[in-house]
């Protein structure tokens, strides 16, 4: 792994030296174990701690596959998706895994008694599979995490559609949280290069689901006018719906937790902030009955911020907690567009509400290979930059996962994977140089 590391770090390394390469028979990984699969059985979720699952593993080096990639991973990130492998929630993913492996004699590559977890990374190619042409040894790059077939017709205009389709790292294995990964090819796409190896991994998830959600014809289609609420505006997925708001044109209405967050908001250009805990909002009575009248509140509340209207579009992701108030508050005609349920899946509304004024629910996952490169492109423009607020090592990860369940973290938790440390990897000095204050706004904070 050090030849590896050494090429990277080298200023003058060729494809051919990177091609050249030993490949190691294993590599360390972040990994989920089978036989624990009922290790938080009987435990709410709230107490049950991923830095007891996730496991720091040396792995066997996967088989390559025909347009597959090898990648060395310099830095990658934690996702939801990493916090829900970790506790096993809603389901195990071994189930995933399984499922993947009967599907032909490569995917059984995916099937094994541990998972290695991650749907971000930032890294170079080592090695490229039969059938590619696109990229070669030592390009440098970033991945989404769309992993489609494509043998049926159904993905071809949207590959979201594809009956095969999964997320790279939860529903297949040998993800980007270890030292080494393996993508599909169709995956890749260009580092930014102004940014860091820590900074370029942390958009890709939360950045390609946002563009996606909101501002794709295949989400809510957000338009320049338009009033786009906003729950956990400062979070991991919020911070870039903030931002895509901004950019093109809308107003958000930015719902956090704290004035540190708030203040967040501020610094990205957002003045509509609603702090529910300050303005203390209690949505549900108890478990089983919502309150209408803090619906209501709240949609006295945004009036007051916007000048007398509704939202046009609610951005989505808490899911049971905030979803009933979320259809109450979008106005006649307007859509409320969601992504998860990071607070129970079971959502429940009152659907006059929504019938009797023409709202819409459109539900959105991941995003499609163009929306993820144009969300892509528009951080290499620098138009839309990177929320990471905190580094982890490799060894670190339960913790940076324990973080995140926590709601500890504000926008985005990276992992530094082969990276020796912060602040490598730049490649546009003049470019960052225009951008560090945005590309540092969570880090000041």
């Amino acid at each position: 792994m050090k030849e590896i590391l050494d090429a990277i770090l080298s200023s003058d390394s060729t494809p051919a030296d990177f091609a050249a390469l030993k490949l190691p028979e294993s590599y360390r990984a972040v990994t989920l174990h089978k036989d624990e699969e009922q290790m938080f059985a009987g435990l709410d979720s709230r107490d049950k701690d991923p830095r007891k699952s996730l496991h720091l593993d040396d792995v066997a080096l996967p088989e390559l596959g025909p347009g597959e990639a090898l990648v060395a991973v310099m830095a990658s990130a934690v996702n939801y998706n990493t916090v829900w492998s970790s506790i096993y929630e809603p389901v195990s993913t071994f189930g995933f895994l399984e499922r993947y492996g009967r599907l032909s004699p490569l995917a059984k590559r995916h099937d094994l008694p541990y998972h290695v977890l991650g749907s971000d990374l930032a890294g170079v190619v080592l090695r490229t599979g039969a059938g590619v042409n696109a990229w070669k040894p030592g390009d440098e790059v970033v991945a989404h995490c769309l992993s489609v077939e494509l043998e049926s017709s159904d993905g071809h205009n949207d590959t979201m559609m594809d009956p095969e389709q999964r997320i790279w790292g939860f529903e297949t294995n040998f993800g980007g949280l270890a030292q080494l990964a393996l993508v599909k090819t169709n995956q890749l796409m260009p580092k930014p290069a102004h940014l860091t190896w820590e900074e370029a991994a942390s958009p890709g998830l939360v950045n390609s689901t946002a563009y996606r959600q909101l501002v794709s014809q295949n989400g809510a289609g957000m338009k320049q006018g338009d009033n786009v609420l906003i729950w956990g505006a400062s979070g991991g997925l919020g911070s870039y719906a903030t931002q895509y708001a901004l950019a093109g044109g809308a107003t958000p209405i930015c719902v956090v937790s704290s004035d540190q967050k708030a203040d967040i908001c501020r610094a990205m250009g957002a003045e509509a902030i609603i702090d529910r805990s300050a303005e203390g909002y209690r949505f549900w009575k108890d478990e089983h009955t919502q309150d209408q009248r803090e619906w209501k509140r709240l949609g006295s509340r945004i009036r007051e911020l916007t000048g007398g209207e509704d939202v046009d579009i609610v951005f989505e992701h808490p899911g049971r907690e905030t979803f009933g108030a979320s259809v109450y508050v979008t106005r006649k005609g307007g859509t409320i567009v969601t992504c998860a349920s990071t607070s129970g899946y079971m959502h429940q509304y009152d659907n006059r509400y929504l019938w009797m004024s023409l709202k819409r629910i459109v539900g959105s996952h991941f995003a499609n290979y163009r929306e993820a490169w144009e969300a892509n492109r528009l951080v290499a423009k620098g138009r839309i930059h990177p929320t990471l607020s905190k580094v982890y090592s490799l060894e670190q990860t339960g913790q940076a996962a324990l973080d995140v369940h926590q709601n500890k973290h504000q926008g985005k938790v990276g992992v530094l994977c082969l990276a020796p440390q912060e602040g490598l990897g730049v490649r546009n000095g003049e470019l960052r140089e225009k951008h560090l204050p945005a590309i540092n706004r969570f880090r000041n904070v």
